[in-house]
């Protein structure tokens, strides 16, 4: 009797044990770094799924999550990606970055001259070369003024404005449907001048899931 107890004690907490790190598996902040990481192994379907189900599960988070927005671009969700990046206008308001991925959605959608119409003004964005990437997606910028801008500095500065540079330019160059200078600019991104942060892993992903990686 008492070793049937036991094991039935045994089994009631392994039960408790493996319901509470279900619920742990199933926490805003587990499907955050589960959606981050399906990104960065370029496993998007993975990725969309893990932040919607973190919207579902904390509604009040979807304003901050502009790493759904990037997951919904390489998804193809281009409508979605759009919402996402619209809401996520609404908590920070200063960043270019935010505005050009909104434009690479709406161009998908309504093209470069529609998405024009609708991009997103931005004041405030002091980084290098992000004032000169919102000219170019403006349609009042060029290349040669981004890199140019992105040129200054020391060299480990140096390098991450070129990042930024060359991975901005080859966003556009796709939403203009130059697969060439997309596809330069990106491996420029991706290697040339790499950087171990969330947008310099954006070129890796991107050029896998593209598939010039190759």
């Amino acid at each position: 009797m008492f070793r049937r107890q036991a094991s039935s004690l045994a089994l009631a907490v392994a039960v408790m044990a493996g319901s509470a790190a279900a619920q742990q598996a199933e926490s805003p902040r587990a499907l955050f770094d589960l959606g981050v990481k399906a990104f960065m192994e370029a496993k998007i379907a993975d990725s969309v799924a893990a932040f919607d189900k973190l919207i579902a599960l904390a509604p009040s988070a979807k304003p901050q999550l502009w790493q759904r927005g990037l997951a919904l671009y390489y998804a193809d969700e281009f409508a979605e990606g759009r919402d996402q990046f619209e809401t996520h206008q609404t908590v920070n308001t200063a960043d270019v970055e935010n505005a050009a991925w909104h434009f690479l959605c709406v161009a998908r959608l309504e093209g470069v001259e529609g998405a024009r119409k609708h991009f997103i003004p931005i004041v405030g964005d002091s980084r290098v070369p992000m004032k000169e990437v919102h000219q170019l997606f403006a349609g009042t910028g060029s290349e040669e003024a981004v890199l140019k801008a992105a040129s200054s500095g020391d060299d480990e500065e140096r390098r991450n404005q070129l990042c930024y540079a060359h991975l901005y330019l080859g966003l556009y160059y796709e939403a203009l449907k130059d697969t060439a200078k997309a596809k330069e600019h990106m491996l420029k991104a991706a290697h040339e001048y790499s950087m171990d942060h969330y947008m310099g892993k954006v070129a890796q992903v991107h050029l896998k899931v593209r598939g010039w990686d190759k």
